[in-house]
């Protein structure tokens, strides 16, 4: 048997084979092959097997988004068997004597660079799109799959970490847990567990061996252990706290259907995080008040190019239409920092979290649609211009919307007097607050004990949030990953938070928490607490 320890992030206990994320290599092989037709017909299997995927992930995009979604993989499918594009492989295996990767990437590059070079912004965009599909024709002949798993059995999925475009493309019903080196409890591996209700552990290091694949792993994300190979009685201890936990998720079912409200009569929302429509299902089996947060970046991080209005427009409707008569908050896109994609092509930069990322790329790039008050007033404008465009076009739309901004720093918060003017409500995002109030790295796993969400500061400001935002009619929630803590409920209460946005699974457990709270028995204390001169930091 062999002990693992590193940090849960994501609780529950879950056994299965250890499987490591595959992920293409940077650098592909090149050499001069000997069997030419051999070689021509290996090209040929894996252009097969590739038609078939995009058709697959077309059939999906249709169910899941219409027929706008659908046409993205479609035509990926043209493109793969585009008669000049073939011809372009099979001339530098058959004459050239290429092995078929060096041939596609070869091939990948020099269409990419002509579509580049045309006048026409459509055919311009095409470039990512031949690099995409030749990139999973590549994955497939180096063995590497797309979505990083291929086993017959779910598995528990090891990784150093994985990136936010990565998660997006997982085959989510392959996987009973997460196992990284690195990461942070704020990552995007751990929010997507979190989602799925599935354990997860970061920061093992190198204590995870490449040859502990295949072989028995249980995990327990409330404690961080991981167990290789587990002997009898480990395991009987393990399994038996999975059943506990279980039959703790029963009893909490009880609750489906029941308010949000405290011993003393005050209700609270409780609505959950998303990142893309599939997740709407989980929502509603847990009980789900609404969505609080959909994260649209999400949605761009699952094309290889600009997700057209169309494509968004399903997206949205699906979700909203499923969603019935609760209420969807949908956040502009996020990217830039931790989240890059690749046809953006955003300059690197030496601190990304503090530079070019989420509503000023969408100021600066109005076509593919906060710190400050004109950066509102700016999106403000964004959107009276489209209420205008769509009369205009006489297509009816609801001129009730409420326009909220998320409070990610500092600078919000303390502006939240005059930006509580300008918007219908405050959504908070916790993670940044953290990292930008306390000028720590919430990626950077070597930080993890100076990244503390419960610090005063941070509280501090959130309640300076809430206060100006009550004085102006306006609601306060929270999507952050804190808005799940329970040690923080009686807090959040207190303040004066309206919603809290969380991961599906942590709806009843939060309001459980909810229903135990009489406010006006702890709301003197919490808040002489917080402004207390012993509330060290």
């Amino acid at each position: 048997m062999i002990s693992i320890q590193g940090k849960g992030v994501s609780t529950g206990v879950a056994m299965g084979p250890l499987y490591y994320y595959q992920r293409a290599k940077s650098t592909i092989r090149r050499y001069e092959v000997a069997d030419i037709e051999a070689e021509w017909n290996r090209f040929k299997a894996a252009q097969a097997k590739a038609i078939e995927q995009l058709g697959a992930l077309a059939d999906k995009a249709r169910e899941e988004a219409g027929d706008d979604a659908a046409m993205l993989f479609e035509t990926h499918q043209m493109m793969a068997e585009d008669m000049d594009y073939e011809e372009a492989i099979e001339g530098l295996i058959k004459e050239s004597l290429l092995n078929a990767e060096a041939a596609v990437t070869d091939t990948a590059a020099q269409f990419a660079d002509m579509f580049a070079q045309m006048d026409d912004s459509y055919m311009q965009a095409r470039a990512a799109d031949v690099k995409d599909v030749s990139g999973r024709i590549i994955g497939i002949l180096t063995g590497v799959v797309q979505g990083g798993i291929d086993s017959p059995v779910p598995v528990i999925l090891a990784a150093d970490d994985l990136a936010p475009s990565e998660t997006v493309q997982l085959d989510k019903s392959k996987i009973l847990g997460f196992v990284t080196e690195g990461g942070s409890g704020s990552s995007h591996t751990a929010i997507l567990a979190r989602t799925m209700g599935i354990p997860a552990i970061i920061g093992v290091g190198d204590q995870l061996k490449p040859e502990y694949e295949g072989r028995e792993v249980i995990v327990d994300g409330s404690t961080g252990a991981v167990v290789v190979d587990a002997d009898e009685s480990t395991r009987s201890m393990l399994m038996a706290k999975r059943e506990e936990q279980l039959k703790r998720q029963k009893l909490l079912e009880e609750l489906k259907g029941k308010e949000n409200v405290t011993r003393d009569g005050q209700k609270i929302k409780v609505f959950c995080n998303i990142g893309n429509p599939e997740d709407v299902p989980v929502v509603l089996s847990n009980d789900g008040g609404g969505i609080g947060l959909f994260r649209s970046e999400f949605l761009y991080l699952n094309c290889s190019d600009y997700p057209t209005e169309d494509y968004q427009f399903e997206a949205y409707k699906k979700v909203l239409s499923d969603m019935g008569d609760k209420e969807v908050v949908i956040r502009t896109l996020d990217i830039g920092a931790d989240k890059q994609i690749d046809y953006f092509e955003l300059p690197k930069e030496e601190n990304p979290a503090m530079g070019n990322r989420a509503l000023r790329i969408c100021l600066n790039r109005p076509e593919i649609l906060v710190t400050s008050v004109w950066e509102v007033k700016e999106a403000r404008k964004m959107c009276e211009l489209v209420k205008k465009e769509l009369t205009e076009e006489g297509k009816p739309f609801a001129d009730d919307v409420q326009i909220g901004i998320m409070i990610e720093t500092p600078a919000a918060a303390v502006m939240s007097d005059r930006l509580a003017k300008l918007v219908d409500f405050f959504s908070c995002g916790t993670n940044d607050l953290t990292q930008y109030t306390l000028a720590c790295d919430r990626q950077n796993n070597d930080l993890g004990r100076f990244f503390n969400p419960h610090h005063p500061a941070v509280l501090r400001l959130l309640k300076m949030v809430c206060d100006n935002a009550h004085k102006n009619g306006v609601w306060v929630g929270i999507c952050g990953e804190l808005g799940a803590d329970l040690d923080l409920t009686e807090t959040f209460l207190s303040i004066g938070i309206d919603e809290l946005s969380v991961s599906p699974r942590a709806v009843l457990p939060l309001r459980q928490k909810i229903r135990e709270v009489t406010v006006s028995e702890v709301k003197e204390k919490v808040l002489a607490d917080l402004f207390s001169d012993e509330n060290t930091i």
